[in-house]
């Protein structure tokens, strides 16, 4: 057990020396693997160093967009479930949304323990833990009866394992990129569009068949599988494996690279929140996420209400998930050229055009049309969220610092989905909701005209 937890990683060229012979020592077996990885003399997995070996930290994306796709992907499809569970239970939209939103609320708050947990312990221990929680609450919920097993499952228990998810996911690839950050964030999260494409109509297909009960028994049971295999390849970061961020080598270029990184200055926690930069960004990421979960939970109904059929209706998060896939892998690249502030105004921008579109839509061609733009927006802010804060206060408190505005900020999306189904409630409407939701985003992106890098305090100071 302590070779799962102590922050190395499980090249699959370690295998063979593993097996060869029951007999060989601890030694003999890490001399083998060094010999078969071409280890430099700086332990057994300096394999990256080698040329034509692919850097780890590709690794360690792939495994964040794995984990990512299930565990976004299983907590979009709740839209899909809910005119189910309200069928059978006889339950009404208002009463289903607040379950959920406590369940984000939960999760978003506990993002500060989460990032904190990550810095101290890495993120293998992290992820393991929480996709056995997910896993455990999204299987529950095949079994609730009365309402408040909702908030049990959903809200509580499916929710303490999301929020291992989100932030030490990011936080490492933050940790493992410099120079290629944005990129790498747009991959690594680009798995909860993916998540958010395939799992709507996989869990429709699935509550036709069997259910809607057992559809939620099967998705707990491949979120708890795939997020506790992937957290065995995380690794905190490159240095803890005698490598460096971006997998830099000794040429030039790479150490002038190198030494620029060594020279950046890394905020802690505690010296973040004594900038303007820092308080700024939870304010800006607070007016925009306050509303991006409302879609997530309500275009399903608002699409049926429409008259579109329940498939169509479910495509539309679908829909969402694609555009916010080529969104977040968009989005990404273009703030390494042309920088993070634009990029996230245009994300604003068009999010913000996006509730409009809802407002206006009377038919599914508006409505997709619409659903496209909101996901491309939202996937762009979302990768752009570690890379900003990343690029901001460093990498040394980059968990906590994620963590934290990710908390404070994140929390109030929880209102979101619970006040448009208020309003729905009320009104019959959620045209009121959407042109709320519009105002918020246009506001966020002129704040931004007001956000400026915190001033690099001299390396000696403490």
């Amino acid at each position: 057990m302590k070779r799962l937890f102590d922050g190395s990683p499980y090249p699959t060229a370690n295998l063979k020396p593993l097996f060869a012979s029951t007999l060989q020592t601890e030694a003999e077996l890490s001399s083998a693997a060094s010999q078969q990885l071409g280890d430099t003399g700086k332990g057994p997995f300096a394999f990256d160093r080698q040329p034509r070996r692919i850097f780890y930290g590709w690794l360690i994306v792939a495994s964040a967009f794995s984990i990512l796709c299930i565990a976004y992907g299983v907590q979009f499809s709740y839209g899909v479930f809910m005119p189910y569970i309200s069928a059978d239970t006889g339950w009404n939209r208002g009463s289903l949304s607040l379950p959920y939103s406590i369940y984000v609320f939960v999760y978003s708050a506990l993002g500060l323990v989460s990032g904190r947990l990550t810095d101290r312990w890495g993120p293998r221990i992290v992820l393991l833990t929480g996709g056995c929680l997910l896993g455990a609450g999204v299987m529950l919920m095949s079994r609730v009866h009365l309402l408040w097993h909702i908030y049990l499952a959903l809200g509580l228990i499916a929710a303490l394992g999301m929020s291992a998810a989100y932030v030490p996911c990011n936080a490492t690839v933050v940790r493992w990129f410099a120079r290629r950050r944005g990129l790498a964030l747009s991959i690594a999260s680009a798995g909860a569009s993916f998540g958010m494409f395939v799992f709507p109509p996989l869990a429709n297909a699935l509550i036709l068949k069997d259910g809607w009960r057992d559809a939620y028994l099967i998705l707990g049971l491949l979120a708890l599988c795939t997020i506790a295999g992937c957290s065995c390849l995380m690794v905190q970061q490159p240095e803890a494996v005698g490598l460096r961020p971006d997998g830099l080598d000794e040429d030039p270029v790479a150490q002038q690279l190198s030494a620029d990184l060594a020279e950046e200055r890394s905020y802690t926690l505690a010296e973040a929140r004594h900038t303007g930069a820092f308080w700024l960004l939870n304010i800006i990421f607070t007016l925009t996420w306050l509303v991006v979960f409302m879609p997530m939970v309500h275009i399903v109904p608002f699409a049926t209400d429409m008259g579109v059929s329940a498939f169509a209706a479910a495509m539309t998060i679908s829909v969402i998930g694609f555009a916010g896939f080529a969104g977040r892998l968009a989005i990404g690249p273009l703030s390494d050229r042309f920088g993070r502030i634009v990029s996230l105004g245009a994300c604003l921008l068009f999010q913000g055009l996006s509730f409009a579109g809802f407002t206006a839509s009377s038919g599914i061609v508006l409505l997709y049309i619409s659903a496209a733009l909101f996901g491309f927006s939202y996937g762009g802010v979302t990768a752009l969220f570690p890379a900003v804060v990343g690029d901001f206060f460093g990498r040394a408190e980059i968990g906590a610092i994620v963590g934290f505005i990710f908390a404070l900020a994140g929390a109030p999306a929880a209102f979101g989905p619970l006040i448009a189904g208020l309003i729905y409630d009320a009104a019959h409407s959620y045209r009121l909701a959407f042109n709320l939701s519009a105002a918020l985003n246009l506001t966020a992106m002129v704040l931004l005209l007001f956000l400026k890098k915190p001033q690099q305090l001299p390396a000696s100071t403490p």
